[in-house]
């Protein structure tokens, strides 16, 4: 039996393709990838994190973006465009009009669905990028935000209910109460 290596895609014709696309797709070295969808709990941490962190940045030349804009992850070997769920970019640079390439904090909310891939896959291609300082992972089904920042190595902060969280790339500071407001988990009253 012979195996047949699928086709790469070029860059190219992925940024053209997701112009027309009714679904977001990832970018992983030439093979395209469909996003899946999300539940309600991950929809509303996302947009009270942005709320929270876009108010913060009024003023300032950083930018928070939400999941519909891309970061791309270049190397020597190959291209990488993902969807993170919040990323902030303070780079006068970062101007391309679909998506960003120097983001300084990356925020992912875990699913069932992603947990893996952004614990192992997702990490080791934004670890690449020299101006990330703070990968994010944050729960869903309860009070949970792992912070990874980066310093020697990439030490981890982990916030937990009835803790501020404090985002150093973005000096942010809010009660972790702020990111998971209209949620109810199992324990609440």
């Amino acid at each position: 039996m012979v195996l047949t290596e699928k086709p790469k895609i070029s860059v190219e014709d992925y940024l053209q393709g997701e112009l027309l696309s009714d679904i977001k797709h990832e970018y992983v070295g030439g093979e395209v990838y469909a996003m899946v969808g999300v539940k309600r709990a991950h929809d509303t941490i996302a947009m009270n994190l942005i709320a929270h962190v876009h108010a913060h940045l009024r003023g300032t030349p950083c930018r928070v973006h939400s999941s519909e804009m891309k970061v791309r992850v270049q190397t020597e070997a190959d291209d990488y465009f993902f969807y993170p769920d919040l990323h902030v970019t303070c780079s006068a640079d970062d101007t391309h009009e679909h998506f960003n390439t120097q983001p300084k904090l990356i925020v992912e909310i875990l699913s069932d669905a992603t947990e893996r891939y952004d614990r192992a896959e997702k990490v080791h291609h934004y670890r690449k990028l020299t101006s990330l300082e703070e990968y994010v992972l944050i729960a869903q089904d309860t009070q949970r935000v792992e912070c990874y920042r980066r310093d020697e190595q990439w030490d981890l902060q982990l916030f937990q209910q009835g803790q501020a969280v404090f985002f150093a790339s973005i000096d942010w500071v809010a009660d972790i109460g702020d990111i998971y407001e209209g949620l109810r988990f199992g324990g609440d009253s």
